[in-house]
């Protein structure tokens, strides 16, 4: 649920880049606009201490899922998504000022943030709901560990220099043992990040699916697939493999011989914001380098 969005934006919560100078400089800048714009201002603790910022409150993420009535996020992906999954239980909406690279996910430019989000003051934004992944690490037996993902799950060979081997299996049915660098298995939102490298498919981010797509297989045969996303996937490493998980390419843990990771949607979403002029398939023209759109 979106708390209070549609009677307006009083409280905003800043979340930055770590430790980078362009971030230090844009977000005193964007703190300024909002404050005189009657907007209360929340500043992430990390994204304090590592920018020096002082003059506005400084929260914690719980504090601010709490409290904010949105989260505006300077950065590229990476800071979008570590922000997303901390602020995913509370409803709090993202909007992204694109500070880094590819940014598929930060709409704002960032010598057009004021205006960008002068658009957010005014109303003028969609809402977009972006599903989640839950993975559950168990081993003999046990849930060792659990985390959540927006863009992937992957598990790889972590340090080991040859392939591992892992059965797979869909809502409890064999689907087919792989012997390769490891699997992604990913959200439409994560289906533009690792996997599409992988040779994965672009999934719309309305389409209600998750995708699996091998890493580097030793038989040509496996192939990405899409199931529906109410499905569980289960990927257990078979002995002697030991690999790695990775959450979002962000958070990790290693696994062993007979370790089960399964993986399911969650049952908490993201919410983004975006401009008015955002539109899914320009995006991927500019961010994927497709030919112009033909003269009329």
């Amino acid at each position: 649920m979106l708390r209070n969005f549609k009677t307006g934006i009083h409280t905003a919560g800043l979340i930055g880049k770590f430790r980078s100078p362009d971030v230090a400089e844009s977000l005193p800048l964007m703190a300024a606009f909002l404050h005189d714009r009657g907007v209360r201002v929340l500043i992430e603790q990390s994204t304090a201490a590592s920018i020096g910022a002082s003059q506005h409150e400084v929260v914690s993420y719980e504090t601010m899922g709490a409290e904010a009535d949105v989260a505006i996020v300077l950065g590229g992906d990476g800071t979008l998504l570590f922000a997303a999954r901390r602020l995913a239980e509370f409803g709090v909406p993202l909007v992204g000022v694109n500070q880094g690279r590819l940014g598929f996910m930060t709409d704002i430019a960032r010598d057009e943030m004021q205006a960008g989000v002068q658009q957010l003051l005014d109303g003028r934004f969609s809402i977009e709901s972006r599903v989640l992944l839950e993975a559950e690490v168990w081993r003999n037996g046990e849930r060792v560990f659990r985390h959540l993902a927006l863009n992937d799950v992957v598990v790889n060979k972590g340090d080991i220099g040859r392939m591992i081997e892992m059965k797979v299996e869909v809502d409890g049915t064999f689907l087919y043992l792989l012997r390769a660098d490891g699997m992604i298995v990913c959200t439409p939102t994560g289906s533009t990040a690792y996997a599409l490298s992988a040779n994965g498919p672009i999934l719309h981010p309305k389409l209600a699916g998750i995708g699996i797509v091998p890493l580097c297989p030793h038989a040509l045969s496996n192939r990405p697939i899409t199931i529906s996303d109410d499905s569980r996937v289960d990927i257990t490493l078979l002995s002697p493999s030991e690999g790695r998980i990775h959450f979002d390419g962000q958070s990790r843990f290693d696994a062993h011989a007979g370790d089960c990771v399964r993986i399911t949607e969650a049952t908490i979403r993201v919410t983004l914001l975006h401009p008015p002029s955002y539109d899914y398939f320009a995006m991927l023209r500019e961010k994927l380098h497709w030919s112009e759109m033909p003269e009329p």
